[in-house]
């Protein structure tokens, strides 16, 4: 913990594009933090932060030797987070990890039992648990608008194929899984916090790629009788909703970023008479829509964008305000669910989960 109202002296090891595009807008616009330095071990990027008028350190032995430098912001390719982690807390410093926070849960713990022999924040930034699509479906469940949900489908969707960078390559940590499918993994882990997971099958994609997945689906089933399914595609040209849930009295739907979307429910169960419909070669009572006099469309509830709340939190939290957001115990069960997702699509089995 700092003294009260310190700022926090943040400096960004490696500069590429949540460097600069995200972290670097964030901590601008945060109060109580500052952006003290950059180091990246390649030249133009150490040329771009000079132009974005940063400081910059000649090696991440001279950035680590700062003092003014509190905090350090791993944003490497996945596979030296273990390494870059420790060198920055072994030396005094606090440290943000961008995701995915490691590639084993053996090195996680290396990295937590790091943090605590030299008492000091480690945490990852799991920064779209503040994704307005993803808050408006936590609430709609926290208002029981659907009643008892029994399904959610969770889905990104692109048709560029895997990234033709570092993400590409399964020595560097590449893939969807560790790509989009951590942060989706998270807000699904998020959204049943309170829910044990019983078991995990899923299937990964090789369509753009032989090195690394470059898509996934994955089926969770929790305790509370919710299925969640989760999915990423990189070879997708007509996109599904990015959410879909059911619940037993209404179904709800939001289908882009843009939050467009609507809630049906069902407002008179006792009429339960339908009228035939054609389907294909035959009549069909059983899948025919339900009467307009009984159910009732809604707006998606509103719920304000705040992108700024992750660093907050990490300032109020240094100033003993708040609890970390993310947790070494989320971090513990997000790793071992993505190591659940390997082995089952490995062995085309579900996995059991602990």
């Amino acid at each position: 913990m700092f003294k009260k109202d310190k700022i926090v002296g943040a400096a960004l090891l490696g500069y590429g594009g949540i460097a600069q595009g995200w972290h670097k807008d964030r901590i601008r616009e945060v109060d109580g933090i500052e952006l003290v330095g950059v180091y990246d071990i390649k030249p133009e990027r150490m040329s771009a932060a000079q132009a974005d008028g940063l400081n910059t350190y000649s090696s991440r032995a001279a950035m680590l030797a700062d003092e003014n430098v509190d905090l350090v912001i791993v944003a490497t390719p996945n596979h030296v987070h273990k390494e870059l982690v420790i060198d920055a807390l072994n030396s005094g410093k606090n440290v943000i990890c961008e995701k995915p926070v490691a590639l084993s849960s053996e090195d996680l713990e290396d990295m937590i039992a790091a943090a605590k022999k030299n008492d000091r924040l480690f945490t990852v930034h799991q920064n779209r648990r503040w994704d307005q699509d993803y808050l408006i479906l936590k609430e709609i469940i926290k208002n029981n608008s659907l009643g008892r949900i029994f399904n959610i489908e969770s889905r990104v969707q692109g048709s560029h194929g895997n990234p033709g960078d570092w993400r590409n390559h399964k020595q560097f940590g590449g893939g969807m899984v560790f790509d989009w499918g951590v942060h989706m993994l998270d807000q699904a882990l998020m959204l049943m916090e309170d829910s044990k997971l019983l078991s995990v099958y899923a299937t990964l994609t090789y369509i753009t790629t032989d090195d690394c997945d470059d898509g996934f689906r994955a089926t969770l089933t929790f305790d509370n009788d919710i299925n969640f399914y989760v999915e990423v595609t990189t070879s997708n040209f007509i996109e599904l909703p990015r959410w879909y849930m059911l619940g037993l009295n209404g179904s709800a739907v939001i289908t882009d970023w843009d939050n467009h979307g609507k809630i049906v429910k069902v407002t008179d169960w006792e009429n339960r008479e339908a009228v035939p419909v054609q389907a294909g070669a035959g009549l069909t009572k059983t899948m025919a829509p339900r009467r307009d006099d009984t159910i009732a469309e809604e707006p998606l509830p509103y719920v304000p964008r705040h992108w700024n709340a992750y660093y907050e939190n990490l300032v109020a939290y240094f100033n003993g305000k708040e609890d970390i957001a993310v947790t070494h115990d989320q971090l513990r069960r997000s790793t071992k669910l993505i190591e659940a997702i390997f082995e089952s699509a490995r062995t085309n089995e579900v996995v059991k989960f602990n």
